[in-house]
Order: C-alpha cells, then sequence, then structure tokens
C-alpha cells in the first residue's frame, strides 16, 4: 500500500476498487481495508453501492469485475478517471470563439463540458444529444445548446432515433467530439449501440473535423456497429498507454494522434 492510498476521499477510493477490478478482475475485503487504511465494514459498504451502481458482483469477502461493455454512465465515470481528465483538458483547447461543436455522448465529452464551463469565451454553439452534457452548459451564457429529439437510452443518457437524426439534417458543425466504445487502427471506432452509430453517422457527415476522444482501454476492445472508418477520422486524443504499434498505424492511415 502506498502513503496515498490512505485517506482518499470516498469516490476516489471507489474509483480506485473500480480500477483494481479492471486490472485483477477480483478483490476481498480485508485486502482492500488494508490497502486504503479504512474498516472492512466501510469497504462492504463501498462494494454495496458499486454493486447497486452495476460495476461489481459481490462475493463472499470480496468482488468480482462485471463487462466493460454496457454499464452504467455514472459507473463509467469511475474508470480511467484520470486518463479522461487530460483528455478533456487537450480537447477543449481546440475550441475557438465563435465555433459550433458537437459533444456525442459518453463520460469523455462530458469532461469536456465541464471544461467548457471554465474557457473564457464570448460565444461558441454546443450539438449535443447527451441530457447531462446540456445540464453541464444549460447555464453558460456564452453557450448557445442545441439538442435533437428522440428517443433517451437511459444507460448514455442519450438520445438517438430517427427523430434525432431529421433534427441535424440541416445543421453544420466546425468539429465533432466523438466518443468511443471500440477503436482499431484497422477498422476504425466502434460502439455496440446500432442506433447510436447511425446518429455519429449523421454528426460524422456535418462536421468539418471529426475528433476521437478515447482512453487506451478502448483499443483492446471489438463491438457490433461501426461509427466511423479510419479514413473519416482526422485527429485521436487518446493517453500515452495506448498501444505504440496500434498509434503507429492510425497516424500511417493520416490520422493526428495526440497522446495526454
Amino acid at each position: 500500500m502506498s502513503a496515498g492510498e490512505r485517506g482518499l476521499l470516498v469516490g476516489e477510493r471507489r474509483r480506485r476498487i473500480c480500477e483494481l477490478l479492471r486490472v485483477e478482475g477480483s478483490v476481498r475485503v480485508d485486502a482492500l481495508a488494508a490497502r486504503f487504511g479504512t474498516s472492512e465494514v466501510t469497504i462492504r459498504a463501498d462494494l454495496s453501492l458499486l454493486e447497486s451502481d452495476g460495476a461489481l458482483t459481490r462475493t463472499h469477502g470480496g468482488a468480482l469485475s462485471m463487462p466493460e461493455g454496457d454499464q452504467p454512465l455514472n459507473v463509467k465515470q469511475l474508470q480511467h478517471h484520470a486518463e479522461k481528465l487530460r483528455i478533456a483538458e487537450a480537447a477543449a483547447r481546440l475550441i475557438r470563439d465563435g465555433e459550433t461543436i458537437i459533444l456525442d455522448s459518453g463520460t469523455t465529452t462530458a469532461e469536456i463540458a465541464r471544461r467548457i464551463r471554465a474557457l473564457e469565451l464570448k460565444s461558441i454553439n454546443v450539438i449535443t444529444n447527451a441530457l447531462n452534457i446540456a445540464a453541464l452548459l444549460i447555464d453558460i451564457p456564452s453557450v448557445r445548446l442545441i439538442m435533437p429529439g428522440g428517443i433517451l437510452r437511459r444507460e448514455s443518457n442519450s438520445l438517438s432515433g430517427p427523430m434525432a437524426e431529421a433534427a441535424l439534417g440541416t445543421l453544420t458543425a466546425d468539429r465533432l467530439y466523438l466518443g468511443a466504445d471500440g477503436v482499431d487502427p484497422q477498422i476504425g471506432v466502434m460502439t455496440p449501440h446500432v442506433g447510436e452509430a447511425e446518429l455519429n453517422a449523421k454528426m460524422i457527415a456535418m462536421s468539418r473535423q471529426v475528433v476521437v476522444v478515447a482512453d487506451s482501454s478502448k483499443f483492446t476492445r471489438r463491438n457490433i456497429s461501426l461509427i466511423a472508418r479510419v479514413e473519416q477520422l482526422h485527429m485521436l486524443i487518446t493517453d500515452r498507454d495506448a498501444p505504440a504499434e496500434a498509434i503507429d498505424q492510425l497516424r500511417l492511415r493520416g490520422v493526428e494522434v495526440r497522446l495526454v
């Protein structure tokens, strides 16, 4: 146990537990209590809350990890949090006054919205299909918020479907910030959700620049629905743990890759 893991705030301790589960696949209550310098009662309460959020499965004396594919948004927010903050910081630095940007649904794009709150801008247009992102920007005077209608998918707080696609039909944007559930340097960006992939295709078609924001864990996954081919991507912002071979392949195929 490192000294820095004692006395953590509750949210940070639970994020660390999720990270340990992702790496090791299982955890024990007694080992976690020793690691974080807290009681087993406290750790059991952490595991119970994380189980109710869908982040893990409780076992006798510990917990097992859950597949990452379709976890609730509040669980995904706990995963790779530091990496998402760095990616969002780099992504937000691209934004200029007067631009129209699209923020796709996702935990990393939500962090970009939080960064926008701190930017000194006179006026930008933000198009988003995510209710949580809209809530983050609703009180910012410099942001003109545009939302399509659609059918709500509660796991991601996002709207999609024919109504959402039709609402985007007459709009254009300077830049799309596109989240991803899977990144493959040969195939492109993928998601397990067919409806959202169709809406993402509309977003790509209406945007001058497509910027993928995805932490390095997304390189280990493949999904059923292709969002964008590699040739449709202009930039990828990811963390430095991304596989070097995949990064080299993307760069060879014309994608600007920024490692943070």
